[in-house]
Formats: structure tokens, sequence, C-alpha cells
């Protein structure tokens, strides 16, 4: 029998754009009918709305990376889902941090400068935090965890990771703005509102740390420490 062929050094095992297309048709999808499903699926719960939507968030990228990953069955390693060097670990946590001061000083900023019309579309999630334990609990768990590990998986271990090809100041900023763009209102016709500061602010920062590291897990952690707080926060407003 003879040996198994081995991948050429110079092979790039990176996705490309057929793990894109799969990718963003998954999420196209999911990001077009699964938030007006949960709205009435939840009624007038506005608890059961928000946890549902924040389960949803997490669950559109999920299916989105298995889409891209389901393509040609590339190793984790390839779409970044790897260990990071532990320096990288602790910047990260750093980052995290930062950007919750940076989202809330631009936020501010903004809303001194146009007022309150560009709207905050996370009010929901609000009502779910602020609903006792158990739903606050539930909360961060979709919000802080399931949420980060499905957005990165998505848009870092696939298009940022795909887009590095072209350079990565074409990764970091395509793959930024997209980001963006998809955390318009998610309920009826999307429009702008604050969440796009975070949004653009981690999206940024997590765009470098995996062209960095080439590891999601650094970026998972800035996502879920900014997702975490802002919900803790957002009980104190």
């Amino acid at each position: 029998m003879s040996p198994p062929q081995l991948a050429p050094l110079h092979q790039d095992l990176r996705p490309g754009w057929p793990e894109i297309i799969a990718a963003g048709i998954t999420y196209a999808v999911m990001y077009r009918f699964g938030p007006p499903l949960a709205e009435n699926a939840a009624g007038d719960s506005g608890v059961i709305q928000g946890l549902a939507l924040a389960a949803l968030s997490g669950v559109m990228g999920l299916l989105a990376f298995f889409a891209a990953f389901a393509v040609r069955l590339r190793s984790w390693s390839a779409f970044g889902v790897k260990a990071a060097p532990r320096r990288w670990m602790f910047i990260a946590v750093g980052c995290g941090l930062a950007a919750i001061v940076l989202t809330e000083t631009v936020s501010l900023i903004v809303v001194q400068l146009v007022g309150t019309g560009a709207g905050d579309v996370q009010g929901v999630y609000r009502s779910a935090a602020s609903a006792g334990p158990l739903a606050l609990t539930l909360q961060l768990i979709f919000i802080a965890v399931l949420t980060p590990v499905g957005e990165e998986l998505a848009f870092r271990a696939v298009l940022t990771n795909a887009l590095s090809r072209y350079g990565h100041w074409v990764s970091g900023i395509v793959s930024t703005l997209v980001f963006a763009v998809v955390h318009l209102d998610l309920v009826g016709t999307p429009k702008l509102n604050l969440v796009l500061i975070p949004a653009l602010i981690v999206g940024g920062i997590n765009a470098f740390l995996f062209l960095k590291t080439k590891s999601v897990w650094p970026g998972i952690i800035v996502h879920a420490i900014n997702n975490g707080l802002i919900t803790l926060l957002s009980l104190a407003g």
C-alpha cells in the first residue's frame, strides 16, 4: 500500500471564495428569516425576544462557519481554530477592556452630536438581562459566549482569513465593514443604529488580532469581554 500523499508545503490551505460564498449565503438566509421568526415566536414578551435574538446571533455565525467548513473539509487550524501565544491572550483581555472604554466614549460623542436619532436596537437585550437571575444568566451565555464564538468563526475564521491573501489592509478593512453592516437592525427594514459603533471597534480589533496571531481565540476573548460587560453595564443604566 502506497504512503498517503502529503500536501505540498507551498499549498495555501486558507479558506477562499467558495467558503466565503457558502458562509455568506447561509448567513444571509438566516439574517433574512431568523429574526422575524424569533420575534413572532416571542410574541409580546421582550424578555423571550431578547434571549431568542441573542442566541440567534451566535447560531447564525456557527451555521455560516460550518457551511464554509463543509465546502472542502479542511483542518480546523486552516481556519485559525488553534492555540494562540499566551501573551496574545493577555493582550486580548486588555483589548477587550479598551474596546469598552472606546465604545462608550465614541457613543457619547455621537449622541451629543446627533442626538439619539440613530437609535439603539438592543433594548430587547436589556429587557432580557434585567428580568431576573435566570434570564441574566441565559443572556450572558448567549451574548457573551455563544455569540462571540459563532461570529468570530464566521467573520474572522472565514472572511478575514480568506481575504488575507489580498493583503492585511484589504482583509482587515473589508471584513470589519461587513461585520458592522450585519449589525444593522435585524428586525424590519435594516437601518443605522448605535450598535454600529462597537461593531466597528470590536471588528477592527479582532481583525488585527486574527491577522497577527492566525487564531480566533484572542478575538473571541475580546468579543466576550465586550458583550458581557456591555450587558452588565446596561443594568446600571
